[in-house]
């Protein structure tokens, strides 16, 4: 079960967090795994562990916002691996500021990035899908794109801009065997969110039902269910996986 056995598949932002435990379970679970980051010495040393547990992962360095580039290194796997079976566009940025303040080049890193590098790929990895009828993408999108967080303005947007674009892509290649889905984390325990004070965790933990922040693998696992062939009825939906934090 959750087996994916002879797969192929991208992780962008694999270089840590999210992605970088994602990557680790696809490979652990039979996928080989193409790594996809900018910070070449990280994915060079994912890839690296990877192999030294005995699994099966690459990497190409890439800035998923560089469309041009993102679609020759995905070219560029397709031709060395046949094909591309899953998806997971986890690459993300954060530039907080009020909407007052917000700097245009704030905005537009934010969903150059986010937004813009998920249709990027998308696009690109969907041929091969199709000409293979079968497909998983998996967009991690976040729950301040369901409810909308203060001084997130650009970053709320680009995530809430994931659930609209993957319903809609959804509904496109449902018949051609891909399915595409989105997950929307809560607060993780991340390096982005490693560096908040003591007393805004403690504020933050409050509002959670199950009275503690998320870990890594608590997304993963839930990438790893909806990349398999057993979650194949499930299309355009958003899971949240944030301890109750939304329904509080």
């Amino acid at each position: 079960m959750f087996s994916l056995e002879n797969r192929v598949a991208i992780v962008t932002g694999a270089s840590q967090g999210i992605g970088k435990t994602t990557a680790e379970l696809f490979a652990k679970a039979g996928a080989h795994v193409v790594c996809i980051a900018r910070n070449e010495k990280k994915i060079k040393d994912l890839v690296n562990i990877i192999s030294k547990n005995g699994n099966s992962a690459s990497y190409e360095r890439c800035d998923i916002s560089d469309g041009d580039l993102l679609q020759n290194k995905i070219k560029s796997v397709i031709n060395n691996y046949g094909k591309i079976d899953i998806l997971v566009n986890n690459a993300g940025i954060t530039r907080d500021s009020l909407v007052l303040r917000m700097k245009n080049y704030q905005w537009d890193d934010v969903l150059n990035t986010n937004l813009k590098g998920t249709f990027f790929s998308t696009k690109s990895v969907l041929r091969s899908m199709m000409k293979n009828k079968y497909g998983r993408i998996i967009n991690i999108t976040s729950i301040v794109g369901l409810q909308g967080n203060s001084g997130q303005s650009n970053y709320s947007a680009s995530k809430a801009g994931l659930i609209g674009f993957s319903q809609s892509v959804a509904k496109e290649v449902a018949s051609r065997g891909i399915t595409i889905n989105c997950i929307a984390p809560g607060w993780i325990e991340t390096e982005m969110t490693n560096n908040l004070p003591q007393n805004r965790k403690s504020e933050i933990i409050k509002n959670i039902p199950i009275g503690k922040t998320g870990r890594t693998e608590d997304i993963a696992y839930t990438a790893l269910f909806l990349a398999s062939k057993e979650s194949n009825y499930i299309t355009g939906q958003t899971i949240t996986v944030d301890g109750g934090r939304v329904i509080n």
